[in-house]
């Protein structure tokens, strides 16, 4: 007798036919199986980097949570600015301790903001035809004007760590006041959530300036 005569061989062997032509499909499938599903592919895809890169922060947000990021960003590039100066100036390590503290955390967090603002379909700026400028606008809490940084530009050693101190810890205070309002008003909770770690961060900064100045 051969072996498919027999009805349990033949179904044994129809079951792997089955088997291995399903297999076949869904390997030739897998290739495409993350494109062509609907106009957010191009940042699904890569679900584990994508999203938080390229999309606004998930959820409902409202104008002050828009407002929070169009003024924020200005803020902490000027805080950023004020960092610069720092290279070559700076002598108190508590000072330059601070100096990398602001640019580890400020340039990551404006990238943040901006990819918000992009998912969000919002400007980067609020400001109708201009504002004077990302370091020079006087209706933001704590921006520093033009002549205060040219003032700081023209100092080094302790000088320059004192006026720096002076700069920053008013810098700070603004940012925190802007950030207690994203808390009070705003409704994006990725938003929000960066607004406490704003009030958290620089409040504890503002406490260092001070006990520097105090030595200084």
């Amino acid at each position: 007798m051969r072996a498919f005569d027999n009805p349990t061989s033949r179904k044994l062997a129809l079951a792997g036919a089955v088997t291995a032509a399903a297999l076949l499909l869904s390997a030739c499938g897998s290739g495409t199986s993350t494109s062509g599903m609907d106009h957010g592919a191009g940042t699904s895809a890569s679900p584990t980097a994508a999203p938080s890169a390229f999309s606004g922060a998930p959820g409902a947000f409202n104008d002050a949570d828009v407002a929070f990021a169009q003024a924020m960003i200005p803020h902490h590039e000027q805080a950023l600015a004020m960092a610069e100066l720092a290279d070559g100036r700076a002598e108190d390590s508590g000072i330059r301790k601070i100096v990398a503290d602001v640019e580890k955390a400020q340039d990551p967090e404006i990238r943040k903001m901006r990819s918000w603002l992009k998912g969000w379909g919002r400007p980067e700026s609020a400001a109708q035809g201009g504002h004077g400028g990302a370091h020079g606008g006087h209706d933001m809490a704590g921006m520093m004007s033009e002549q205060d940084m040219k003032d700081l530009a023209s100092l080094k050693g302790r000088a320059f760590d004192r006026k720096f101190a002076e700069l920053m810890i008013a810098h700070h205070d603004g940012a925190v006041v802007m950030a207690r309002a994203e808390q009070k008003d705003g409704r994006n909770e990725t938003a929000k959530k960066l607004a406490d770690d704003v009030v958290r961060t620089q409040s504890a900064e503002i406490t260092e300036l001070r006990k520097i100045l105090g030595r200084l």
